[in-house]
């Protein structure tokens, strides 16, 4: 995200508050508790957006961490595409022993 797209999302969430605290004024709240409940509900909101965010961030279902994962698995293919047959072959034989060792 960009510093301007910061920039418009402040201005935006400033405006959501003031258009609902105009709002709830309008339906019939006086000014006091009007200001209080578009307080809470933009302090709900901000609660809310941050536990999504935490959930991304320790579920590793965040853009760096695929972006990341892309990476290594062309780094990989790459390396497996110079290989000679010879070197997949011994390759194959090391991972095909290591199973049987585990198992």
């Amino acid at each position: 995200m960009r510093r301007i797209d910061v920039i418009y999302v402040g201005i935006g969430v400033f405006a959501a508050g003031g258009l609902l605290y105009l709002v709830l004024n309008q339906i019939g709240l006086d000014s006091i508790n009007a200001g209080i409940w578009s307080q809470v509900l933009l302090v709900v909101g901000l609660l809310g957006w941050v536990l999504t965010y935490l959930i991304r961030a320790f579920s590793k279902n965040m853009t760096y961490n695929q972006q990341l994962k892309d990476y290594e698995d062309a780094v990989l293919q790459k390396r497996l595409d110079e290989m000679s047959p010879e070197e997949l072959a011994q390759l194959q034989a090391e991972v095909e022993a290591e199973k049987r060792h585990q198992a």
